[in-house]
Parts: C-alpha cells; structure tokens; sequence
C-alpha cells in the first residue's frame, strides 16, 4: 500500500511540475505589445485562459497530493 501511495505522489507532483511550466509559457507569450495592441484581443483572452487553466490545474494536483500523503501518513499512523 505504502509504495502504490508513494508512486501516486510522485505522479501527481510531475503533473504539478508539468502545469507550472505550461503556465509559466503561457504566461511569457502574452508579451507588453501583445497588451498594448488591442488587435490581438482573441489571442490575449486565450492566454489567459490558458494561465488559469494551468494554474488551477497545478493547484488540484497539489491538494490531491496532500490527500494522498494524509493518507499515507493514516495508514502508518
């Protein structure tokens, strides 16, 4: 039981590492000029839905983590 927990954290904390860098990305193609020019309106909504999306996501996976290690640390009590 104790090592299918600790696979499952060290899964979700790759799917936290991942999500972190999707945002930050995402978060450095919204460049000044893209939000100066409101030409690129669509573009610059995308972005940001794409920063939130990642960041909620990096939050789940964090609190799934925390689940899990509540969880392991029951079970050796």
């Amino acid at each position: 039981m104790n090592w299918i927990l600790t696979i499952i954290i060290v899964v979700l904390m790759g799917f936290v590492v991942v999500s972190l860098v999707r945002g930050i990305i995402a978060f450095l193609q919204t460049t000044k000029i893209d939000l100066e020019n409101q030409d690129n309106a669509e573009h610059i909504s995308r972005m940001h839905a794409q920063q939130n999306k990642m960041m909620f996501n990096r939050v789940k996976y964090q609190a799934l983590a925390i689940v899990v290690v509540v969880v392991l640390l029951a079970v050796n009590g």
